[in-house]
């Protein structure tokens, strides 16, 4: 028996719908999600990034690209990878924050492993414009060059985490340094923190990323790469 004209059209557009579902139903793909929401990337960065094979990495990839939330370029050897647009971004923001007001695990997840690793403040957007007006904390950016190039929060100092411990004599030891990389889920600023503070700087972790600043309504510069 044929399906009535409109019962077939919700099967087909609810089928579509899954789609995107179903292409961010998976954690690895959603952590690529977040990088890429930082600027394009290479496969082989990316994979180094998420910590995942190459080969892995490449069908997480496709499958995104197949939902039309990522856009793909080859430039010789090398496949380069973008969000085909802010609003796939805004989705992963979505999804993130109703993850953190609706489910406990995330605060748990959380406050396992910051308790191990720093019994020391965390400021957000607001708390670091109000030290940055008085002109008492230097802010350092240790997400990848290319991140800040991408963008990055005005004053912010470059100072990748693979860099940070040969570099420490850059920064001065009479301030109050602020470190900050991709939101309040990376892990890049706590391990930055934990590296200063060890070495005797007074240093904190500002919880919100570049993203989260820009959303506040508030300035995002971009640099050039050196050549």
């Amino acid at each position: 028996m044929a399906k009535p004209p409109g019962r077939q059209y919700k099967d087909e557009i609810y089928e579509q719908f899954a789609r995107i579902g179903k292409a961010v139903a998976n954690p690895r793909r959603l952590e690529l999600l977040d990088l890429l929401c930082e600027g394009p990337r290479t496969v082989d960065a990316l994979a180094t990034q998420a910590g995942q094979s190459l080969t892995n990495t490449s069908h997480h990839l496709q499958m995104l690209r197949a939902a039309h939330l990522l856009e793909s370029e080859k430039v010789g050897t090398y496949v380069t990878y973008r969000i085909a647009g802010d609003d796939v971004c805004a989705l992963f923001a979505m999804v993130r924050e109703l993850a953190e007001s609706r489910l406990a695990e995330v605060e748990r997840v959380m406050q396992s492993f910051l308790s191990e690793r720093e019994a020391l403040e965390r400021i957000d957007s607001a708390g670091l414009l109000a030290r940055m007006r008085d002109g008492s904390v230097t802010l350092v950016d240790v997400r990848p060059t290319e991140e800040y190039a991408a963008g990055h929060v005005p004053g912010a100092v470059s100072v990748p985490l693979g860099e940070l411990e040969r570099r420490l004599g850059e920064l001065p030891r009479d301030r109050e340094i602020v470190a900050y990389c991709r939101g309040p889920h990376c892990v890049l600023a706590v391990e930055a923190v934990g590296l200063l503070r060890a070495r005797g700087f007074d240093a904190v972790r500002m919880e919100d990323g570049v993203r989260d600043w820009r959303a506040h309504g508030f300035e995002v510069e971009t640099a050039k790469l050196a050549a």
